[in-house]
Formats: C-alpha cells, sequence, structure tokens
C-alpha cells in the first residue's frame, strides 16, 4: 500500500508535494478502512484527485509511472535519464527531481527515496521502519554507500554498488546482480502498483483468449451486466501473414517464439491485438474479439476495434476492479482519467462494488484522477478521500486533501461548494469575453 508519496521539482510540481493515504480521525466510512494495528494507524482504500485541465493530475500520474520505469525497467548505459523538472523557473533547470515513497510491503514499512538529474542518481535511500524505530538499510551519496551495520559485512553489497553506474538506481541493480536483500521493494514496484493510462489497451488481454483463465469467465459473467451489449468475448484464430507486419518483425517472431511460446503485438493502425504461439513448428496468431446476442438466439461477432470508446475502456478497466476485489490481493492501481468514455453511473457503480469488498484487514488501493465531479459525494468518498489539484500563477501545481478545508462538514454538499470555487481546482475561464470580440471584429469586416 501507498502510505504517502512526495515529489519535488517535477513537471508543474516545483514545490515539495505530499500525497498521504494515511486516514484523518473522521469516523465516515470508517468500516472500511485498513488498520495497521503494528503501526496504531489507518490507511485509506481510494483516493480520487480533481481539478481543472493543466492543474497537474496527469503529471502526477507521470511521476509515479516515471518512478516506476526508473526502478523496474532501469537505464541503459551511457544514456540521459528521462527526468522532467519544472521549467517555468530558471533555477530549477539544474536542481535535482526529488520523490519519496513510504510503502508497506508484506506488513512492513518502507521508505524509498531518491534524487536524479538527468545525468545521474545524487541520492538514494532505503530505510526499513518498525513500530518502534527507523533502519537506515542504505543511503548512497555523492558517489558512495553506507549500509546498516546488519549489512555492512556483506561483501556482495559492496560488489554490486561498485558495479552500479551512476545514471542507475542502486535498488534496481542489486535486484539484477541477484541479490535479494531489497527485492521486496522492488517487487512492489514490479508486481503491486499498475499504473493504467487513458489510452491504455487491455493489460491482460492474453487471459482473455484463455477459457481456463478465471478472469475469461468472471469478465464473460460481468461484460452482460454492464450494458455494453457484449454478450461475451473470446478469440479467432487468424493466419499470421493476414496481420499487416514489416518483415523484419516476422522475422523477429519467427527467431524468437519457441514451441509452446507466445508473444504479444500490437496493430498501430487499429489498435488490434494479436497474441503469437507456436504449435507443431508452426506459428499462430490469434485476436480478441467480442460476440453480441441476435434476437434469433445466435451470436454476432465484432473486432474490439469496432465497439463503442466506452466499451473498450470498460474491457481496460474491469479486469482492475476485478483484481482489486480479490481475496488477499494487494495490488495498487493507478488510473488516469477514470472516467474517460464512461457514464457517470456505471464509474460511480465500478467504485461502489470495489469499496463495498473493503475492510479493515484488506491491502488494496485505487489511486484515480477524473474531472467527474458527480463522484464528488461524501456518501461515496470521505472527505480525506478526495484531492484536487491546483495551479497557481507561477504555473506551479499543488496538491490539497478536502480534509485540509475546515468548513467542509460531513453532510455538506461539497460538490457545490467546489464548482463555485471556494475550493480551488476549477478552471479559470475568460472565452466569453474573446468569443465577443471575435464577433465584433468578424460584424466590423462585414461592413468595411
Amino acid at each position: 500500500m501507498i502510505i504517502s508519496f512526495s515529489l519535488e521539482n517535477w513537471m508543474s510540481f516545483r514545490d515539495r508535494v505530499t500525497f498521504s493515504m494515511v486516514a484523518s480521525r473522521e469516523r465516515q466510512h470508517g468500516d472500511r478502512v485498513p488498520r495497521l494495528s503494528k503501526y496504531q494507524t489507518r490507511v485509506l482504500p481510494i483516493a480520487a484527485i480533481y481539478g481543472g485541465n493543466a492543474s497537474g493530475k496527469t503529471n502526477f500520474f507521470k511521476a509515479l509511472s516515471f518512478a516506476r520505469a526508473l526502478i523496474v525497467e532501469g537505464t541503459r548505459p551511457d544514456r540521459l535519464i528521462l527526468v522532467e523538472p519544472f521549467r517555468l523557473d530558471t533555477k530549477m533547470a539544474g536542481q535535482p527531481s526529488r520523490f519519496n515513497f513510504v510503502l508497506l510491503i508484506d506488513e512492513t514499512l518502507y521508505e524509498f527515496s531518491f534524487a536524479v538529474t538527468r545525468e545521474a542518481i545524487l541520492e538514494e535511500k532505503l530505510v526499513a521502519i518498525s513500530s518502534t524505530s527507523e533502519k537506515v538499510l542504505y543511503h548512497r551519496q555523492d558517489g558512495k554507500i553506507v549500509f546498516d551495520n546488519s549489512l555492512a559485512d556483506d561483501p556482495f553489497l559492496q560488489f554490486a554498488f561498485q558495479g552500479t553506474r551512476s545514471n542507475q538506481l542502486f535498488l534496481t541493480n542489486s535486484v539484477s546482480q541477484t541479490v535479494n536483500t531489497f527485492r521486496p521493494v522492488y517487487d512492489w514496484f514490479d508486481n503491486t502498483l499498475v499504473m493504467i493510462a487513458p489510452d491504455s489497451r487491455f493489460g491482460p488481454f492474453e487471459q482473455f483468449l484463455d477459457e481456463r483463465s478465471p478472469l475469461h469467465s468472471t469478465m464473460n459473467a460481468m461484460l452482460p451486466q454492464l450494458d455494453t451489449g457484449i454478450a461475451r468475448l473470446g478469440g479467432e484464430e487468424i493466419p499470421l501473414d493476414n496481420i499487416p507486419l514489416p518483415e523484419s518483425v516476422k522475422n523477429k517472431l519467427h527467431e524468437s517464439v519457441k514451441e509452446g511460446m507466445g508473444a504479444s503485438l500490437q496493430n498501430g493502425l487499429t489498435n488490434e491485438q494479436f497474441v503469437v504461439t507456436r504449435k507443431g513448428g508452426e506459428l499462430t496468431a490469434k485476436k480478441l474479439v467480442a460476440y453480441h446476442s441476435k434476437s434469433d438466439g445466435g451470436e454476432v461477432k465484432f473486432d474490439i476495434w469496432q465497439e463503442s470508446d466506452g466499451s473498450q475502456r470498460m474491457i481496460d478497466l474491469l479486469p482492475a476492479f476485478i483484481e482489486l476485489s480479490a481475496r488477499d490481493s494487494k495490488k495498487v492501481y493507478v488510473i488516469d482519467e477514470i472516467d474517460r468514455s464512461l457514464h457517470t453511473l456505471l464509474t460511480r457503480r465500478l467504485l461502489e462494488a470495489y469499496l463495498a469488498n473493503c475492510s479493515t484487514e484488506t491491502r488494496t488501493q485505487l489511486l484515480l484522477t477524473t474531472h467527474d465531479v458527480l463522484l464528488m459525494d461524501q456518501q461515496l468518498l470521505r472527505r480525506d478521500e478526495m484531492w484536487v489539484a491546483e495551479r497557481d500563477a507561477t504555473g506551479a501545481s499543488s496538491l490539497i486533501s478536502f480534509s485540509e478545508y475546515k468548513d467542509v462538514r460531513y453532510d455538506k454538499d461539497i460538490r457545490k461548494s467546489y464548482l463555485q470555487g471556494r475550493m480551488g481546482g476549477i478552471p479559470k475561464i475568460f472565452l466569453g469575453d474573446v468569443l465577443l470580440d471575435s464577433r465584433i471584429a468578424e460584424e466590423s469586416e462585414e461592413y468595411d
């Protein structure tokens, strides 16, 4: 679980901003807020970030995506790090971007932080937090690293650090060198944190094609109930030669796909996705299709790209909500623009279904950004689960929890206050005068 996430000098975030999932003292919806007895605290299962266009919501999402990619995928030798510092203040260009995570991993808290420029990792620290103390497992700075006393005598840790490039996180390289000491933190970013962008396409779609997969049967049970018109999903085998691929790609598939293995690929023109497998020495391809019911009881097959944007978005998101509701799941999903192409009642129903499965013992989380103010409802979300992104006159973004507004009572129409501009995070629109001036100019030209 994410306990908190801080960032500084990243895109529109100039100053240090901290996003916290620690629950406040309010009692509303308390029965679904997970409790960490060991640390005597409660952690929220959901957070929604509102705000006008260009307020910083997506930049927050991109910060998490950047950190995850830097940790999991790493960097290539002699390449710049794709960090994006705040560009509207000249003095910030030479300053590092800073990221700080406090995470719950296997019921233990870890704090992981790093400072980075395009050329190098300037600082990196990993801290294990117990209920009574903190232990700095390692602290890397100025080209050196210091380990906790319990690790200082391990020669392989020093060896792994010596092989860590200046543009590479030690956490990443230690795992690649089969050092398992810090692997739980790496695995959290790799396996637990899942990012879904507005244009993400059918993440686990290979499972949709496998009739033995639990996701296949669950998706097909739920889709007909969501008014998409889709009766079920299925797979259709097609000749590999019928897929418009460059010869170089086809040759690579022939070389790399072994018997019983598979590879995923995407047609950039239609966004169709395929799974290529080798059976009996031959390559075969299968694509995802949707079946609709006919009035006579039969079915009609449609390609996924023929479905509405809303139906495609539902296929994108539904696996996330299924996994979030699974028993013993610990997944953390971050969804940017969750309401894109979805009716507000459908979005709300997905959130209600997820929250209904949350309890004091669950460990899943859902972070989302949205423009849908109809979700801004205290019957659905607590005040500390709602945040607003705001951009000031200098172009710098900030994040403010609704729980920080002292006049927002649990029975208050928070949506009305937000739309009236009392809480920030709404667009400042002056288009009316521009359009009026434009109309006057056009009328003047007619009489010239």
